[in-house]
């Protein structure tokens, strides 16, 4: 194994560029942009992502997109138990194998599931965090997917493009705030917990990476109805991302007349625009929409 560059542990134990590019070679794979695939190749990179994330022993964890085990090695050191999400069928394969040539003994704390992560309705298990390098081209459907169908994930930390995570990540007014940032709002509080070099990557992509750490609220605005109702809102209102509130709603709900209706009635003036409204704002006009005559 190659030195640590910065003077943290050593790298036993988990993968390094070589080993990455050995069982790459041993599977036939080639990273493949369709899907999203960029292979984490330091040691150090993983250990900070788990300590960031607070993962502790006997903890599940979820992971989505394991590839060859880089992250999933440094969940299962620390004692996490681990689900992991593999849509390709060789990397699921393998990996149980690469987690018992390298940390034997830990190999009974690991899960795989070969699917699609969007598609994953159920898991072998409760987990309580989601720690992942999300695959960049999917990565805001699939946090929002495993956060509304899994609300035992309390907290987590995941690995996605540096444009993305910022706008996750965002406030309102922000030139960067839309769609994303409301709806990861709904479910708790998300920040930019650092940053990655493009140099811990195999192969290196043409961005840079962050960290996007989360902490879900005990309680969300409404219940899965509303949900829905004020995700369409928000989508409608990012759609045309440069009208004015009466006419970026007013298809959605049937016409302008219905959408200054309900915008009067949430408090919510008809001349703004999306991107300076708040979810609890788009939550309020989903329920003033519940309180007009049908359409």
């Amino acid at each position: 194994m190659n030195a640590p560059s910065d003077g943290e542990q050593p790298t036993s134990g988990l993968l390094g560029p070589a080993e990455i590019r050995d069982l790459a070679e041993l599977l036939g794979v080639q990273p493949t942009k369709k899907l999203g695939q960029n292979f984490v190749i330091d040691p150090n990179t993983v250990r900070r992502i788990v300590r960031i994330a607070g993962v502790q022993a006997r903890e599940q964890v979820v992971e989505i997109g394991p590839g060859l085990g880089s992250l999933t090695l440094g969940l299962l050191e620390v004692g996490a138990d681990v689900i992991a999400v593999e849509i390709d069928d060789r990397l699921a394969a393998q990996l149980p194998r690469t987690v018992e040539s390298i940390a034997g003994d830990r190999v009974g704390g690991l899960t795989v599931m070969q699917a699609d992560a969007l598609e994953v309705r159920e898991l072998p298990g409760v987990p309580v965090r989601l720690v992942a390098n999300l695959p960049y081209n999917v990565s805001v459907p699939v946090l929002l997917h495993f956060l509304e169908h899994f609300p035992t994930i309390r907290s987590g930390v995941v690995m996605v493009q540096a444009e993305v995570g910022q706008r996750i990540a965002a406030g309102p007014g922000s030139k960067i705030y839309g769609s994303p940032s409301i709806k990861a709002a709904w479910y708790g509080a998300f920040r930019i917990a650092g940053t990655v070099s493009r140099q811990v990557f195999w192969p290196v992509p043409n961005v840079d990476s962050v960290l996007v750490g989360f902490e879900l609220a005990d309680r969300q605005p409404g219940d899965e109805a509303l949900r829905r109702e004020t995700f369409g809102l928000i989508d409608a209102a990012f759609q045309q991302r440069r009208k004015m509130l009466r006419g970026a709603l007013g298809q959605a709900l049937g016409g302008s007349d219905r959408a200054i209706a309900a915008l009067t009635r949430a408090g919510v003036a008809e001349t703004r625009r999306g991107e300076e409204l708040t979810l609890d704002e788009f939550v309020a006009i989903a329920r003033a929409v519940r309180d007009l005559p049908a359409a």
